[in-house]
């Protein structure tokens, strides 16, 4: 197999949403099946297509004219079961809106409309019910519009109604087939929607096992793999050597173990003497992290791969024995022959395509657990951007909650676009209660509210300068600001008490200039750096080393502007426009906390706040922005002096500016024309007179053509300028 598995095993890959192929049985007869992957949640969603999801209305069908639709989900049956099967949980959205049109003919009747299911069964129940019961959802629920049915459409009522629930019982899905008997009446009407399979989990990529002593093993039937063998499992262990699985015949055996820190080794006798598969690894494989290990035997070669890394291959002999014959019971985790046994986790086991329930058997072995934790030890780094990974029975999952990014890894920005004077202020929790009567030892009361260091992480993207982007104050008016200056210049402007007002300038280009930056700031103790689009900027030992009661952090413009300085003051008087993205100041997401909590979290919104991607504003062609500018677009240009003043166009000035223009074109052109032809006539009436002035006239009329083009050419530029 070419192909993962499943939805959850390309999650564990890093991938993102999207569509993947899929080969549920492995090295088994199935070919591959596409699927839509949402990676987007907890639960990781696998989505079948079929030809028909939208509203389809049905009118004038009885039941000597019924009508069908059939569903092709562009795969076989046998593929798709073998997807279901493997998955925790799978469901189909069935709707029915009808007028005059029933659907089960509840309670008694016969129903006028039914749909397939797998093993082409005929099944008389709807969304939201259960298998074996003639009822919609709004019958077990209750809740049906006239409770004398367990239908809505059973009622039989002259205006539209509804029945909608979701198909989940997993030994019937997928719906191949509905049939509908009821829209040949008159005023009756109908319309259904039949939605996509939908399922979620993976019932075998997380099973697993825990060997727990040398001694421990589990027991399964015999491999059956007399011309071709293949085997795939994930381990992760600390030992330094051990047998996975081995199975015995009575000259024959098959074999693979850790048969040293930095090697894998597949081992396998036809009755031709051992052939050994060693794979060795660079760096050791006993690290408690997850490996893959994937052996193959067939009457060619014999194969052992490992995570990554390069394939061993040895070619079959030519003569020789062919068919391995194995006789004994198969062992994982533990070994017959008294070597050295497993002491580790051995999950997702599968031999030619069939996977072994470790988990089931786990249960019943002493001195084997069932399942396996420490997932977090191997999958960790794939949450990104201060994301924290949740162990999970069957898994992990990535918490975003202190992060500035979400998604299922935490890579997934959070941005936002400012309109001027638009301000997000998040108001830091005092320590203490702060009274009017707060004695000379105030500094007391805010003891534990010293920041001793800063990490601060945001992007912009804007073409207004001076702008403020970023202010943090204290209680003590200590302050940190972040601003763009008037000639696009970069500036971190610090004031501690002790040291006095520091500004540091990141003058290395126009920063105000449509495109996509990256800041970070980060201050340990004294020791100050700074980032830009992911190059040193700039480093700094503060005399300072404490950022004392922490009032408020503002991205935009800041309200409370008495106590600002005079540039910053200059800055504020323009506040932020544009985008601002993935904002993280410590532990604390105050942009995110603005668009995801606003109700919950202590953060102030005033002014328009729009959720939006910079990073696509970024791609999208600037040459498209007009620059007919209006206050709801963040990146129109206006007089630097008059920020506000000048935001909003007259449309008529407009409108009436684009008509002139046309008349005036309209006139050139006619002018031209008139000049065009006035000059051929006269220069055919010169040639029936004076041949040879033939070609200086044709000169001139070439020249009179040049002269059209450039005229109207220059017409053109006026226009778009």
């Amino acid at each position: 197999a070419i192909y993962e598995q499943s939805c959850e095993a390309y999650r564990h890959q890093g991938k993102t949403s999207g569509f993947f192929y899929i080969d549920s049985d492995g090295s088994g007869p199935l070919g591959p099946l596409r699927v839509f992957c949402n990676i987007t949640e907890d639960k990781i969603w696998t989505a079948v297509q079929h030809n028909n999801t939208g509203l389809t209305t049905v009118q004038g069908a009885d039941l000597e004219k019924p009508y069908t639709m059939s569903f092709n989900y562009n795969s076989s049956a046998e593929q798709l079961e073998a997807m279901i099967n493997r998955t925790e949980y799978c469901e189909q959205e069935a709707a029915y809106h009808c007028k005059k049109s029933r659907l089960l003919n509840t309670p008694n009747g016969m129903p006028f409309a039914w749909w397939v299911g797998r093993a082409n069964e005929k099944h008389l129940y709807w969304g939201g019910s259960l298998p074996g019961i003639q009822q919609c959802a709004c019958g077990l629920e209750e809740s049906c519009l006239d409770m004398r049915y367990f239908c809505n459409c059973d009622a039989d009522r002259e205006e539209w109604t509804n029945d909608t629930g979701l198909l989940a019982f997993k030994d019937h899905l997928p719906v191949t087939q509905i049939v509908i008997t009821d829209t040949n009446r008159s005023n009756s009407e109908a319309a259904w929607k039949i939605g996509p399979l939908r399922c979620y989990g993976d019932r075998q990529f997380w099973n697993a096992a825990s060997f727990n002593t040398e001694a421990s093993y589990l027991q399964f039937p015999t491999f059956h793999a007399e011309v071709s063998a293949d085997i795939s499992f994930f381990f992760k262990t600390t030992a330094v050597s051990g047998v996975f699985l081995e199975n015995f015949g009575i000259k024959d055996f098959i074999r693979i173990e850790i048969s040293s820190p930095k090697e894998i080794t597949f081992s396998v006798d036809v009755g031709n003497g051992p052939t050994e598969a060693t794979v060795q690894s660079p760096t050791p494989l006993n690290d408690n992290q997850w490996h893959y290990v994937r052996a193959e035997r067939n009457l060619k070669q014999t194969s052992l791969q490992v995570d990554g890394l390069p394939r061993k291959v040895l070619e079959a002999p030519a003569d020789g024995h062919f068919r391995l014959q194995l006789n004994s019971q198969l062992f994982v985790g533990g070994t017959a022959s008294r070597q050295k046994g497993f002491l580790g986790c051995i999950r997702s086991l599968h031999l030619n395509g069939q996977k072994l329930d470790l988990e089931e058997r786990a249960e019943m072995t002493p001195g084997v657990k069932s399942g396996c934790p420490g997932h977090c030890s191997s999958y960790g780094n794939l949450c990104h951007n201060g994301g924290k990974c949740v162990e999970k029975y069957n898994g992990y999952s990535c918490d975003c909650t202190n992060s500035a990014y979400e998604g299922p890894f935490c890579k997934e920005e959070v941005s936002a676009l400012f309109e001027a004077g638009t301000s997000v202020t998040y108001i830091f929790q005092e320590p203490y209660p702060v009274t009017k009567n707060a004695s000379t030892s105030s500094s007391a009361i805010y003891a534990d509210a010293v920041m001793s260091k800063e990490n601060i992480a945001f992007s912009f993207l804007t073409a207004h300068a001076p702008s403020l982007l970023l202010y943090i104050n204290t209680y003590f008016h200590e302050y940190l600001a972040v601003i763009l200056s008037k000639n696009g210049n970069l500036q971190v402007r610090y004031k501690l008490s002790k040291d006095g007002l520091l500004i540091f300038t990141i003058d290395s280009g126009n920063f105000a200039n449509r495109e996509l930056h990256h800041v970070k700031i980060n201050r340990e103790g004294r020791e100050l750096v700074i980032q830009v689009d992911q190059v040193l900027k700039l480093k700094h030992n503060f005399s300072e080393i404490d950022f004392k009661a922490i009032k408020s952090l503002t991205l935009g413009k800041v309200r409370d502007s008495l106590s600002l300085d005079p540039e910053v003051s200059k800055a504020n008087a323009y506040g932020f426009t544009g985008c601002l993205s993935s904002v993280q100041y410590n532990h604390i997401a105050p942009l995110k906390a603005a668009l995801r909590h606003p109700s919950v979290a202590p953060v102030t919104i005033k002014g328009s706040l729009t959720e939006s991607s910079c990073a696509s504003i970024m791609e999208a062609d600037v040459n498209t922005v007009t620059t007919i500018y209006s206050s709801s677009d963040p990146f129109g240009k206006t007089d630097e002096r008059e920020p506000l003043t000048n935001a909003v166009r007259s449309d008529s000035a407009v409108i009436g500016g684009v008509i002139a223009v046309v008349i005036f074109i309209i006139f050139c052109i006619i002018a031209i024309m008139g000049r065009f032809l006035y000059q051929h006539k006269q220069a055919h009436r010169s040639s029936q007179t004076k041949e040879k002035e033939y070609p200086e006239n044709l000169e001139s009329s070439f020249k009179a053509d040049i002269d059209l083009q450039n005229t109207v050419s220059e017409c053109k530029r006026e226009y778009f300028i």
